[in-house]
């Protein structure tokens, strides 16, 4: 990787990509002793090289203890890039919340794997700012735990189930499967989910069965300088994922040292690292979905039919008023009724 420079010190650092080849399901499969070997041997790679800081990408970053005896055996430091992980979703979420109207100080928000490392932190940060907060996840101890943590405003409650999503408007989803989890029938219209997991948590049938909803993935920035990664990993020239950005962070502020391992990320140190991107000149850098751009054209036209779902359904589910012997239509839905015959009118006009 080269062209890295910062935008407020002009300092250029350099790096390697490198890979472990290993996919998720094999490493779930294989003994943590085999795939620690096996990252370590990477990190080693790495410092011949000339690196002096390990990031952790996708899964490496799962892995057992989460980084913490990669670091323990390795001579140069080494973070997970969590930490500017969380930063960046949060922002993400709140930022598409915006644009499809569901600004987060009104909305249900929902975190999906809330008991993981990434999602405790974006749970509680997210309780700062959400109106109500759902948590999901798999063990209810767990979920109390984190609950506990959500000092802010918002309305807490918590679900082992992933259908209690339905209810959220704003959803951020971060769990470690190694499947997917999140299908149609899981999300209301107009719901925003940012998944950030890899491999996604999101089924591509979202994508192809619901054009009601808008689904981006948590995590693309843009580094600053005129930056080659020398590896197509699926992104435009000069962005990358938010775990990759807080390696390099660090690099340009000179801060060599073991950042983010282990599964207990504080919501400080996650505004920290946000504080030293920007710094440098990292941000957010548009959406994607399903490794493809998303544009302002796409999240109007999920508005528009959000909008007419939601009219469709109001028609017909209540306002009804039934009772045993009759079914009397409630006067709310002749102004529903009337609404779309001046929709229709107009588009025939």
């Amino acid at each position: 990787m080269t062209g890295i420079t910062s935008a407020s010190t002009g300092r250029s650092v350099r790096g390697w990509l490198l890979s472990v080849p290993y996919t998720p399901p094999t490493m779930v499969s294989l003994p943590p002793e085999e795939v620690y070997r096996k990252i370590v041997a990477t990190g080693v790679k790495a410092e011949g090289l000339g690196a002096r800081i390990l990031g952790l990408g996708a899964f490496t970053s799962v892995v057992g203890d989460a980084g913490i005896t990669v670091a323990q055996r390795l001579p140069i430091p080494v973070t997970t890039g969590d930490s500017y992980t969380i930063t960046v979703a949060v922002q993400a979420l709140r930022e598409a919340g915006e644009q499809m109207g569901r600004p987060i100080r009104n909305a249900t928000v929902a975190v999906v794997g809330a008991t993981g490392a990434i999602g405790k932190t974006c749970a509680e940060i997210l309780s700062r700012e959400a109106g109500e907060l759902i948590l999901v996840g798999r063990r209810e101890d767990a979920l109390h735990a984190v609950k506990e943590r959500c000092k802010g405003p918002a309305h807490v409650t918590i679900s082992t189930r992933v259908n209690a999503i339905y209810k959220a408007d704003l959803i951020l989803t971060v769990t470690s499967a190694v499947h997917e989890i999140i299908e149609p029938q899981h999300l209301k219209p107009g719901a925003v989910v940012c998944d950030v997991a890899r491999p996604r948590d999101v089924s591509r049938a979202v994508a192809e069965q619901r054009d009601d909803v808008l689904v981006i993935e948590g995590g693309m920035v843009e580094v600053p300088g005129a930056v080659d990664f020398g590896f197509n990993f699926g992104f435009p020239p000069g962005k990358a994922y938010a775990c990759m950005a807080e390696t390099i962070a660090l690099a340009l502020e000179g801060r060599y040292e073991d950042y983010t391992v282990g599964k207990d990320i504080s919501a400080a140190q996650a505004d920290e690292i946000g504080e030293i991107a920007t710094r440098h000149g990292f941000k957010l850098a548009g959406f994607r979905s399903f490794e493809k751009p998303v544009s302002d054209q796409h999240i109007d036209e999920v508005r528009q039919v959000m909008v007419y779902t939601q009219v469709i359904a109001s028609v017909f589910t209540p306002p009804y008023e039934v009772s045993p012997m009759e079914v009397t239509p409630s006067p709310d839905i002749f102004a529903v009724l009337l609404f779309l015959f001046f929709v229709l009118f107009i588009a025939l006009s």
